[in-house]
């Protein structure tokens, strides 16, 4: 539960400032549950005092119900999908401090004057300079009043704008081809990250600092070869570098050769190429340039050889290197020639040990195959492109202040909605149209209000049938869209509910759906209806019974019917006559269906027909020797058939609830919202011809009642009535003698 600090001010030492006195709320009784009232915005502002104990709901799901999607996200801060109370007391707090007075809350409307924001603190200050400079963007510099129209599409023409706030630049942004040219070339060497507006890719502060550190690291390694010492050739020494790093490993082979040579001339035929080694090249078509003749020495080697630069001596697969070698490297620092020895290799190597070093200590990043010239382009421009991208971020604070406008005018139209359908429950007990109710179903000649969005609907049910609420799951389906409802049905019979049966659906929006019940739940909506169902159970169980004598007696008959039709095709052929002398005498009369009558089974059946109507006439004797107390036995009878539904009844209606069909779409119920049998008579209400209306003309398909039938009924009460009248001696005066009931006059002479 939240609870509000004490507030205490400074003053004496050792002194303390009286306690706050708490806020005194109002309470109202709906559904058995004390629900609070919000009269202004104090209610509002004091919200973090009411104990939580008192609020109906402790969290509902910010999907499937009627409530502005929007609204739900900027106050679910957490983003799980949820609303919980400290959400909500964070957003009521949020709003009251930026406002002069909370009762604009109450207002709604989503329209919010400039003068209603609290200039006298930051939060509040900062939105109205910021609303201000909304309504000059719009052109409606004589008015101080802003709506949430005047904001909403404000996102979208922010993130249109050069720069939107979201710190990511695209190639657009740059107003010139060097600044265009360094955010491709980051955005290439370093990826990008999608803008704002439109998803366009783009660079951000990230990237473009990664970006820049590379830029520097490069143009420092190329600051360190300005040195003489590394650089022996100037501008040629790179070149002459790696021209000497692309076959150094080569001709380190050769000298090596040559000088294992020189120590064994037996050796010269083991380091030189085998014939077999010849033999395995002559089997293919040759390439110069393919990898076994690369991989054989770069000359034929012999004691003390030098190596020759080029000529038909020198390994074909490393002609073009070795021209570019001597080219680059041995021309410019030994001068032309056209073989090197050993020494002269070695002091080749020495002269550009000091680059090779520094060739080693390039950076390994993308930018390490860039020019000098490129690297120090990309260096001048780097300052700007970081400039660049603080300018968009700056646009963020007009983002910022943005989204809290929109959302202050959001929770200006929508936050007192929340509150009636969170904290109380005051828009569904006085039938405003709650947020969890999804629309309005007509089915079965009646409207249901309660109804309720379900995703599963068999685990819904599961939790749901918790209710004691007679409930109708509905596949609803429109124009290709399809969802679930549930539909609670309050009022009314449920005689004709099933599954199968169709609707109509109207959504909040007003929309039509087709409706089809694919599961029901039964319960009882009324005790009058729990009165009449152990007879209308009985009914249905004598009709089925009856039903399905008559189908095994028309199953009988057609059976004795065909038994009877072979019969007669056999008889129309003359019968043997030693056939018929063996066949057996058959007793009883024959029925004409062709079959035998059982006289014992005939005897069995009369007696117990004698034992029934002994029964039947004892007990009728019995309940005439009431007398009096046959009214009372009557209604006896009625409380013992009709008693125990209707105690059930009334126990199950006494517990109807909300909570549980709430709870299993993913509320959080905090009391037991009950749906009594007046709140149930408005949620389900049944059909009614409009007061004013009157029917011009009987119904001319009306059933009308048998003839028979009335004289029947009319015979049984008469006859019950003189038979009771007989019976208490009510007639003994009009009556003979020895129909009197009295037994003196029974006696009398004449009797």
């Amino acid at each position: 539960m939240t609870t509000a600090t004490p507030h205490t001010s400074a003053g004496t030492p050792g002194t303390e400032a009286p306690t706050r006195a708490p806020h005194r709320w109002q309470f109202l009784r709906a559904g058995g549950v004390d629900q609070v009232v919000f009269r202004n915005g104090e209610d509002i502002a004091h919200i973090a005092e009411l104990d939580q104990k008192l609020w109906v709901v402790l969290a509902c799901p910010t999907r499937g119900i009627d409530f502005d999607a929007r609204t739900l996200d900027l106050i679910d801060t957490d983003g799980d999908g949820r609303v919980r109370p400290p959400e909500v007391i964070a957003a009521c707090q949020w709003a009251c401090e930026r406002l002069r007075s909370a009762d604009v809350l109450l207002a709604g409307g989503g329209t919010l004057s400039l003068q209603d924001l609290d200039d006298t603190r930051a939060p509040g200050a900062d939105l109205a300079k910021e609303g201000r400079r909304i309504l000059d963007l719009l052109g409606k510099k004589d008015t101080h009043t802003l709506t949430l129209a005047d904001i909403s599409d404000r996102g979208e023409w922010l993130a249109a704008m050069r720069f939107n706030g979201d710190g990511v630049v695209t190639p657009a942004t740059a107003t010139d081809d060097a600044l265009r040219a360094i955010i491709e070339e980051a955005m290439r060497t370093h990826g990008s990250t999608p803008d704002r507006h439109e998803h366009t890719p783009g660079l951000d502060r990230a990237r473009a600092e990664a970006f820049m550190a590379d830029v520097h690291a490069m143009r420092d390694w190329y600051a360190r070869g300005d040195e003489d010492a590394l650089l022996p050739l100037g501008a040629r020494t790179l070149a002459a570098a790696e021209a000497v790093r692309a076959v150094a490993a080569k001709i380190d082979d050769f000298f090596a050769r040559c000088r294992v040579a020189a120590y064994d001339v037996q050796a010269v035929v083991a380091l030189n190429p085998s014939p077999e080694a010849y033999d395995a090249l002559a089997g293919h078509t040759l390439d110069a340039s393919v990898q076994p003749v690369a991989e054989l020495p770069l000359a034929p080697v012999t004691p003390h050889r030098a190596l020759p630069l080029g000529g038909a001596s020198l390994n074909p697969a490393w002609a073009e290197a070795m021209a570019t070698f001597a080219r680059d490297a041995v021309a410019p620092l030994l001068g032309a020639r056209d073989t090197l020895d050993e020494d002269g290799w070695q002091s080749l190597r020495r002269q550009l040990a000091p680059c090779d070093a520094w060739i080693a200590a390039r950076p390994a990043n993308a930018l390490a195959g860039l020019s000098r010239e490129r690297i120090d382009a990309l260096f001048a421009t780097g300052d700007a492109l970081l400039a660049l991208i603080a300018e968009d971020e700056a646009a963020e604070h007009h983002n910022r202040l943005l989204t809290d406008l929109e959302k202050l005018l959001r929770l200006q139209r929508d936050l007192h909605v929340l509150l009636h359908n969170f904290v109380s429950f005051k828009a569904f007990y006085r039938r405003e149209g709650a947020i969890f109710q999804a629309g309005t179903l007509y089915l079965d000649g009646r409207s249901c209000e309660l109804t309720v969005q379900v995703q599963d609907a068999a685990r819904h049910a599961a939790l749901a049938g918790l209710a004691k609420t007679c409930l109708a799951y509905c596949d609803c389906t429109r124009q290709g869209q399809k969802m679930s409802i549930v539909a609670a049905f309050t009022a009314g019979d449920v005689d004709f509910l099933f599954v199968g049966r169709n609707g109509v659906f109207y959504d909040r929006q007003g929309r039509d759906w087709d409706a089809t019940i694919t599961r029901l739940i039964e319960n009882p909506t009324s005790v009058a209806q729990a009165f009449f169902a152990p007879y209308k159970k009985f009914v249905r169980l004598i009709e089925e019974q009856v039903a399905k004598r008559a189908a095994a007696s028309e199953a009988g008959s057609q059976t004795a019917l065909q038994s009877l039709a072979g019969r007669v095709a056999t008889a129309d052929r003359p019968a043997d006559a030693s056939t018929a002398a063996k066949a057996p005498a058959r007793p009883g009369p024959v029925l004409p269906s062709g079959s035998r009558i059982d006289v014992g089974t005939v005897a069995a059946i009369g007696v117990a027909l004698g034992s029934i109507s002994a029964v039947l006439v004892g007990i009728f004797g019995k309940f005439i020797d009431l007398g009096q107390w046959i009214p009372v036995a009557l209604v006896g009878i009625v409380i013992a058939i009709s008693g125990p539904s209707m105690l059930i009844a009334w126990l199950k209606l006494r517990q109807r609830s909300l909570g549980p069909i709430l709870d299993a779409s993913g509320w959080a119920i905090n009391g037991r919202m009950k749906v009594n049998v007046r709140l149930g008579g408005m949620l389900s209400q049944t059909a009614h011809v409009p007061p004013g209306a009157r029917r011009i003309a009987p119904d001319p398909y009306r059933q009308r009642p048998g003839l028979a039938g009335a004289l029947a009924a009319v015979t049984c009460v008469v006859g019950a009535v003189l038979l009771l009248a007989w019976r208490m001696d009510w007639l003994d005066h009009r009556l003979p003698p020895r129909l009197q009931h009295d037994p003196a006059a029974a006696s009398a002479p004449g009797a």
